[in-house]
């Protein structure tokens, strides 16, 4: 399955909507996403499956690329 993470580049930090950044990723479950982005100490606020035409749609946007890790 496919997962948006809706994330902040540094944790230690308080979360503005702002600097707010997305990934995509796939993975079994959410906590498969966490473990796989543990290394990068994200401040993750949202993690959001994608199926069916919310997929599509987020496939179809120039900046959706999925991670590999």
């Amino acid at each position: 399955m496919i997962y948006k993470v809706m994330y902040q580049t540094k944790a230690t930090e308080v979360p503005v909507r702002e600097k707010t950044e997305a990934l995509y990723i796939e993975a079994k479950d959410e906590r498969d996403v966490r473990r796989k982005l543990a290394a990068d100490n994200y401040n993750i606020e949202f993690i959001q499956p994608l199926t069916g035409a919310h997929l599509e749609y987020e496939q179809s946007r120039p900046d959706f690329k999925l991670e590999n890790k």
